[in-house]
């Protein structure tokens, strides 16, 4: 059965009664007529198809279950037109050409299966978009499987939580530009708005979208990662309460470190435990959860050879914290030989976390933009990072002030090749470096773990060093592997007879 509801039919007549006649068929009074539709209705569906039909476009909707159908278009038909559709082919027939169908469903198998079923109903031309949290592999296989069908697939990521779904995401769709003219201009519009510009672009072709969805989450990752180690060490330096340490990161948020991310942790350090009257942070369990995406990003810096180590270190500390037999084996045994932490100066102290935490967080973006400039090179996409850096502005986790001050340096050179080497990133963290050895230099002299803000402190010296050790380690390999070595002075490759009379030859 396929019903219309809403303010007024899609036809502009008629009223919600009239067209819950629409036959199961699709010839009744909704057939042809939505000008998008979305398949699964979970919190992130639902929240996206009342988006949609907020903003004036008619919206099918369908759900396996077709209870949550049922319960949307009757809790919120009053918001704009519906056009809800018990089965799949009625939901197909609902829409109009070229057709647009958005599934938002667990990723992987169930994506799959939910696309077996629709692809046969749809059309040449017709537009399939899967708007999950897919891995990118996925996304390229099943683009070249629907554009051989005469389909364009398109790879959404969209970011903002459920909150942002309804009230304006980021989103970053891949596929075809063919796809994009047609689709675009309707995400576009649901899309939120930093100074009156969409928080979406066309990101590339294939993966791309959520390619660049992925990396976003690892960012998302490490930010969660330093803002948390930040916490600890006002925590241990300071001896200082959550609500006392949510005050910080209020003022923080009214300068550089201004962020979405930085407002909801003040905002969880102020509340109280209904059921204890303490703080609630201290009655939650430290061990972090993970649903994959932190991980696939570090598995493909790894594969393509980029030291994202700040979301590795993220990526791994989580791990670390769910590791109860080697916790519960370690707590009260290892030992750490430290002394307690007395802090002379706490508005010193405290200041110095906020730049350490600044950095720290200056470098998880540049090398998650060195990632998508790396992957773009590989796979032929052509990813605008200025671009990516603009609709991450709002609506996503990591929206941020400071992703303005990104927009401007890949404005300013489209191929920067080091987001640290930009004037003024380069400026913003030496005015921190200082303070930033001395957080790293306190806390491993006190015991206190910091993965992230010490490993992007030690790829920040890696990366500006004149020379590293790896000449070593290429020696090493030559020795016991023959896997050669270059030299400085002359051209071509070299390998030494290690276990001859040790003369070089050219490999």
């Amino acid at each position: 059965m396929s019903t219309q509801t809403g303010t007024q039919a899609a036809s502009g007549t008629g009223t919600a009664a009239e067209t819950a006649a629409a036959t199961a068929s699709g010839t009744g009074a909704g057939a042809g007529t939505a000008e998008i539709g979305v398949t699964g209705l979970a919190v992130m569906g639902r929240n996206l198809a009342r988006n949609f039909a907020r903003h004036g476009f008619v919206t099918a909707v369908h759900n396996r279950s077709a209870a949550k159908m049922h319960s949307l278009v009757a809790d919120h038909g009053d918001e704009g037109t519906f056009i809800g559709s018990e089965s799949m082919a009625d939901f197909v027939a609902s829409l109009a050409r070229p057709r647009k169908v958005v599934i938002m469903v667990k990723a992987g198998a169930p994506t799959d299966a939910v696309i077996d079923e629709l692809v046969p109903l749809l059309e040449e031309g017709d537009i399939v978009i899967d708007a999950g949290n897919a891995h990118f592999p996925d996304t390229i296989r099943r683009e070249k499987d629907l554009s051989a069908r005469g389909l364009h697939f398109v790879g959404t990521g969209v970011s903002g939580g459920e909150e942002g779904a309804l009230l304006g995401p980021s989103i970053m769709p891949g596929g075809t530009t063919e796809a994009y003219a047609s689709l675009g201009p309707i995400l576009e519009a649901i899309s939120a708005k930093v100074d009156g510009v969409p928080c979406c672009t066309h990101v590339g072709p294939g993966g791309a979208g959520h390619f660049v969805k992925m990396v976003h989450n690892g960012i998302e990752y490490a930010d969660m990662q330093l803002i948390a180690e930040a916490y600890d060490l006002l925590r241990q330096g300071l001896g200082a309460s959550a609500q006392e340490i949510g005050d910080v990161f209020a003022e923080w948020n009214t300068g550089d470190l201004e962020s979405f991310l930085i407002e909801i942790t003040a905002d969880v350090l102020h509340h109280t435990d209904a059921r204890t009257g303490g703080a609630f942070v201290d009655v939650i369990a430290d061990a972090a959860e993970q649903k994959g995406t932190g991980r696939w990003t570090v598995q493909n810096g790894l594969d393509l050879g980029v030291p994202i180590t700040g979301i590795a270190e993220a990526t791994f500390a989580r791990a670390l914290s769910g590791g109860a037999p080697q916790r519960a084996a370690a707590v009260g045994t290892l030992p750490a030989d430290t002394q307690p932490w007395e802090v002379p100066d706490r508005d010193a102290f405290v200041d110095d976390v906020r730049k350490a935490l600044y950095a720290s967080k200056v470098v998880a973006y540049s090398q998650g933009f060195d990632q998508i400039a790396a992957a773009s090179a590989e796979y032929g996409w052509d990813i605008d990072r200025g671009a990516m850096a603009r609709i991450w502005r709002g609506g996503c986790i990591i929206r941020a002030r400071f992703l303005n001050r990104i927009t401007e340096a890949y404005e300013r050179d489209r191929g920067l090749p080091l987001l640290l080497a930009d004037p003024y990133f380069t400026a913003a963290v030496a005015d921190g470096v200082a303070a930033w050895r001395r957080i790293v230099a306190a806390a491993a002299l006190h015991g206190v773990p910091t993965p992230a803000f010490a490993s992007s402190l030690a790829y920040y010296d890696g990366v500006r060093a004149e020379r590293l050790p790896a000449a070593l380690i290429q020696a090493q390999r030559d020795f016991f592997g023959a896997h050669t070595y270059r030299r400085v002075d002359v051209e071509g490759t070299f390998h030494t007879d290690w276990s001859g009379d040790r003369s070089e030859q050219p490999a």
